[in-house]
């Protein structure tokens, strides 16, 4: 049904409209195509070279910082990602830091903005990789609702889930069966999860994270996702190792 506009209100409207009068009239409208190539990345600009130099002088001494090593290149897709499952790993591991011990952790694919290679890992590829205001949380889901958990996961085709969990689903994205650590899941359990903010308010169809309890969320610069993998990073390199991260069956498709 259509709302009537109050007479009133029409009156307003046509004075407004009276007082954005002007004396401009357009008198003819021109297009044309403008071919964007190469040809404009070399015509640098001397001007804004030297403006934004300073500038880039500050943000590369920021980002150019060596955290440690990837042992192989890291990226994210579906089912199952050495990215996707760093990023939930990493997490886990940051539980004993806030005096938590989550069950499995997950982490959204859509967060993960880009790959890390095979290297040097600087302070601004971990930017890169997660750009987002992201906190770490835990929170806690009952088995039921866990198990529809992994069944919107299943429906994604697959997110970045820890160690923990081993699923299987259909070709059509349907969940088959699912374990934590090992077992099936407990209806009438109770399972502490870690994850960052944005999923854990049922983001990204993961709808069954609305129904969460006893939340910790995290704050401070180094609780937000990009600062928890930082300091995963720093670890692994104070204990001598490369960061590394391979496919082990996750999630896996079967018919």
């Amino acid at each position: 049904m259509r709302k009537k506009i109050p007479f009133l209100w029409t009156i307003v409207a046509a004075m407004a409209l009276a007082a954005c009068t002007t004396h401009y009239q357009v008198t003819g409208i021109t297009r044309t195509r403008m071919l964007i190539d190469n040809q404009y990345d070399n015509a640098v600009s001397q001007t804004v070279t030297d403006f934004m130099k300073p500038f880039s002088e500050k943000v590369d001494a920021q980002m150019s910082p060596v955290l440690g090593e990837a042992a192989e290149a890291l990226e994210p897709y579906r089912p199952e990602s050495p990215l996707g499952n760093l990023l939930p790993d990493a997490l886990m591991w940051a539980g004993s830091l806030y005096d938590e011990k989550p069950d499995f952790a997950v982490y959204n694919i859509g967060g993960m903005r880009a790959s890390l290679a095979k290297g040097k890992i600087t302070i601004g590829d971990v930017f890169e990789v997660a750009p987002f205001e992201n906190y770490l949380c835990f929170v806690t889901l009952t088995g039921d609702k866990v198990r529809e958990l992994m069944e919107q996961i299943a429906y994604r085709g697959g997110e970045g889930v820890s160690s923990e969990v081993r699923m299987v689903i259909t070709k059509d994205n349907k969940l088959k069966r699912v374990t934590i650590g090992g077992k099936e899941i407990d209806p009438a359990a109770k399972y502490r999860i870690a994850t960052i903010d944005y999923v854990s308010h049922g983001n990204d169809r993961m709808v069954a994270f609305k129904s969460c309890t006893d939340r910790h969320d995290c704050t401070g610069e180094e609780a937000l996702a990009r600062g928890v993998l930082m300091k995963y990073v720093k670890a692994k390199t104070a204990a001598g190792e490369r960061v590394s991260s391979k496919i082990e069956g996750r999630i896996t498709v079967e018919e």
